[in-house]
């Protein structure tokens, strides 16, 4: 509906194009082939008109396509010019040389996965692009190095775990994680999975040498397998740790790339959500508890310092609540866009359950905003997500099994949160707050956590003096301030500053 003239419509093309320097306009593709990616929101187009510089490149295409492990990623099909000769046209070779290509001239959240050789692209009858014929990608299709198997009992194991999570059938030991379409998120999966084995490592070892025999080099073998599910994102330092908890959907992803930006020399370690007892509902507080016995084995004796983002960061203001009645010092902190419990009304599960598929609907999700309308207070989670399904905005083959599970254990610790009476505690917060507000319909009550509280206090002023507040402002949103890279980059800084600040 038009919101000048009533009665009136107004209709958008979806014609996506950029202005030159002399005016002109390039055309790039459609804007409803936007795709969204781990918080990105890509455009292909952008991506095609790249590729398409190359001498090996006649044309090419850039869809999402969701991985064996349930990841989804980009791939590119390439029909190849004659340039390409032989050698690259069968795979391999081309897939290092195009990767290199676009990594030298788009960020890396933009470059495809997989670059699939094809004769031609293939068409529906009325000249549409047949998605559906696009064939899966093969081993080749990945910037694999020349194969030698991997060698002893660690990069056996690693070898196998990157296999699983990167889709890639057979891993050699000069393969690269990134190159093969690792990033942030499946690091953490990864670094979870060797845990579990024995295999003990940080974040920062996988960053500096993601070559698998590299990579391995750096690994410890620990005689008793983690269960605490702790992970270190940098290992070495001379000041006390700083210690970051998981957002309120148990995602510490962003912590990785977060990291990789600050300038702080002290260890880093993700903590994990702990695990929920299928009978009883946890509370906050019995969750803290559970989270202060992986802390205290890395640091016995305080002082402690805590950083989060979302709403999963109340979860660090409950264990400084627990460590203080126990006389231990909490000296730092920080808290990434958290508005404060005590500011909020109840938010129901509904909205919950309907931003979590929302979420998972990428592109489609708008037009998906419109069919769950009234739709999502009589379905269950796994009802919303078969429709979804049925309605082509999640792959037939998507992995719903594993979605359900996430949403259940986001479902129950927002129950623990919004229950939660938050104390007033003797300690001061650094609050980096988003500059912009986030601009959705039908946001999640974690969402609504932190748009709420428009004020830069977030509503902690009501359970802490002001004094106690240092609130800075961040470029972005909500999300962006943390997924974009350059406003990333600001942040990291603005931490680190303050956590300088408060060494004594």
């Amino acid at each position: 509906a038009s919101p000048f003239v009533e009665g009136d419509r107004l209709y958008r093309t979806g014609d996506l194009g950029r202005y030159l320097p002399d005016g002109n306009l390039e055309f790039l593709g459609r804007n409803d082939d936007q795709v969204k990616i781990r918080g990105y929101r890509i455009e292909p187009g952008e991506i095609v008109a790249k590729l398409c510089e190359h001498a090996f490149v006649r044309e090419a295409v850039v869809v999402a396509r969701q991985s064996r492990a349930g990841d989804k990623h980009l791939i590119a099909y390439v029909v190849c010019a004659p340039e390409a000769g032989e050698g690259e046209g069968d795979g391999g070779g081309l897939a290092g040389a195009l990767r290199a290509h676009l990594s030298a001239r788009l960020p890396d959240y933009m470059v495809p996965a997989a670059f699939v050789p094809i004769a031609a692209l293939p068409l529906t009858p009325n000249g549409k692009l047949d998605r559906n014929a696009l064939p899966a990608p093969a081993d080749q299709a990945y910037a694999l190095a020349a194969y030698e198997a991997p060698q002893g009992a660690v990069e056996t194991a690693l070898a196998r775990i990157w296999a699983e999570l990167l889709g890639v059938e057979r891993i050699g030991r000069h393969d690269h994680f990134f190159e093969l379409g690792g990033h942030s998120l499946l690091a953490v999966q990864m670094l979870s999975r060797a845990l579990e084995l024995g295999l003990s490592f940080s974040a920062a070892d996988l960053f500096q040498a993601p070559v698998l025999k590299e990579f391995a080099s750096k690994i410890h073998v620990e005689p008793q397998p983690s269960s605490r599910g702790v992970i270190s994102v940098r290992s070495t330092g001379s000041q006390p740790p700083l210690f970051f908890v998981p957002t309120g959907f148990g995602d510490c992803s962003y912590v990785l790339a977060l990291v990789e930006e600050m300038d702080v020399d002290c260890p880093v370690y993700a903590l994990p959500w702990p695990p929920f007892n299928d009978v009883c509902s946890p509370t906050l507080e019995a969750m803290a508890a559970e989270v202060i016995l992986a802390i205290k084995e890395i640091q016995p004796r305080g002082p402690y310092r805590f950083a989060g983002y979302s709403s999963g960061a109340v979860l660090a203001y409950a264990i400084a609540e627990q460590l203080l009645r126990i006389d231990e010092v909490v000296s730092f902190m920080a808290f990434i866009d958290v508005s404060s419990p005590a500011d909020t009304s109840n938010a129901s599960h509904i909205n919950l359950a309907r931003e979590f598929v929302l979420e998972r609907c990428g592109i489609l999700r708008d037009e998906c905003g419109e069919v769950f309308e009234g739709y999502t207070e009589q379905c269950s989670i796994s009802e919303l997500l078969e429709k979804a399904q049925q309605i082509g905005a999640l792959p037939p083959d998507h992995d719903l099994h594993s979605d359900v599970s996430m949403y259940q254990r986001a479902a129950r610790f927002h129950q623990a949160l919004q229950s939660y009476r938050v104390p007033s505690l003797p300690i001061e917060i650094h609050q980096f707050y988003a500059s912009e507000l986030l601009v959705s319909p039908g946001l999640s009550p974690d969402e609504q956590l932190h748009r709420k509280a428009n004020s830069p206090n977030k509503g902690w002023d009501l359970v802490l003096d002001a004094g106690a507040i240092h609130a800075v402002p961040m470029p972005g949103n909500h999300a962006t301030m943390v997924n974009n890279p350059e406003n990333r980059q600001v942040l990291a800084r603005a931490i680190s500053r303050a956590l300088i600040g408060t060494v004594k």
